[in-house]
Formats: C-alpha cells, structure tokens, sequence
C-alpha cells in the first residue's frame, strides 16, 4: 500500500511537472489526451487509479515517455531496475500483461517492455507521434500484429518493426502464451507510447 501510494504521488508530480512546462491548463490537456478535468485533478492529487491507456495519451500529448510519468530521479550513471519496481501496466482479461521495464535517457529515448498475451486476447494501440517506430521480438508462442488493418504473423524468434504513427494492435495467437520484447524507439524529445 505504501508503495502504491509513493508511485501516485510520483505520478502526480511528473504529470504536472510535464503540465507545467508544455505550457498547458488541466481543461486544455484534457481536451487534447481525452482525459476528464475531473480525472486529472484527481491524478495531480495523487488519487485515482488511471490506467494504461490513460497514461499513454498523457504521455503523448506531453510529449515524454510513459516511463517518464512512472519514474522518480535517476541514480546514477548504471541504473538496475528491480522486479520489485516493474508494475503492470495492462491486464489482458485472460491474464496477459504488458510491464515497461525500462527507458533509456538519450537525446531519442528507447523503452523497453516485457508483453505477455494470451490467445485471442488484444491490446489495440491509438496511433504515437510521427517518429516513433516499434520492434517486436517474440522469445515464446505466436502472435499477430496489426498494423493499420494489415495483419502479420510473427512466432518465436521473429521480430517485427514497424512506424507506430497509425494504429495498431497485438493479439495473442495460437494455443499456448506469447512472450514477447518490445522497444519503443522515440523521437529526440520523446513522446510517449503504447
């Protein structure tokens, strides 16, 4: 519980630390990330649950990263991540699930996530800001990406890459789990994804 608590009040502050220096009111930027006034005062007070696709258009519409949102002061040169410290992001309703691991803090930032999904079950993506191209590697099962309505098979060991500027969606495939690396290359600047 503590925990939970320490990461909304993070939240809280990245999301109008990041408010403030776009330039932005609460009614504007909920406007632009379709996000209620209401939901985001509440998210600045370090209450609510907002979820996954919540922090996405944020991110988007900030123009930083999800991670950036989610994460406190960096400690050093050499960062390690912790299991501990790596919260679900997106539940499937079958039991799939997507972790941000981490982001890198380059001039054109890298994320890097850890996508469980289980069959049949779909996460659909709004398009990201021009710039930001998505590389799939998948380490176990079969699934299918969807990229502007084309459909792509990809299995164990492949890795699929594509411009994420339209929309897009990953599905679980086959009978059994699929795992899978995914990296958000963003754009100097760094938009957020999902």
């Amino acid at each position: 519980m503590a925990e939970t608590a320490a990461a909304l009040r993070t939240l809280a502050h990245n999301v109008r630390a990041a408010r403030t220096r776009a330039g932005l009111s609460l009614d504007e930027l909920g406007r632009r990330a379709q996000v209620s006034k209401g939901a985001l005062v509440g998210l600045e007070k370090a209450q609510g649950n907002p979820n996954f696709a919540t922090l996405v258009r944020l991110a988007d519409t900030l123009g930083v990263s999800v991670s950036a949102l989610l994460e406190g002061e960096s400690e050093g040169r050499v960062r390690v991540v912790s299991a501990d410290a790596v919260a679900r992001l997106w539940s499937g309703p079958h039991g799939g699930e997507a972790r941000l691991l981490l982001t890198t803090s380059t001039p054109a930032p890298v994320e890097v996530w850890r996508w469980q999904l289980e069959p049949g079950e779909e996460y659909p993506s709004h398009p990201h800001q021009a710039g930001v191209v998505e590389t799939v590697s998948v380490t176990a099962g079969r699934m299918v990406l969807v990229v502007d309505g084309a459909e792509h098979a990809v299995a164990a060991g492949e890795t699929a890459t594509f411009d994420a500027d339209t929309p897009h969606a990953y599905r679980g495939a086959g009978t059994g789990t699929c795992h899978l690396i995914m990296t958000v290359h963003l754009p100097a600047g760094g938009g957020g994804t999902g």
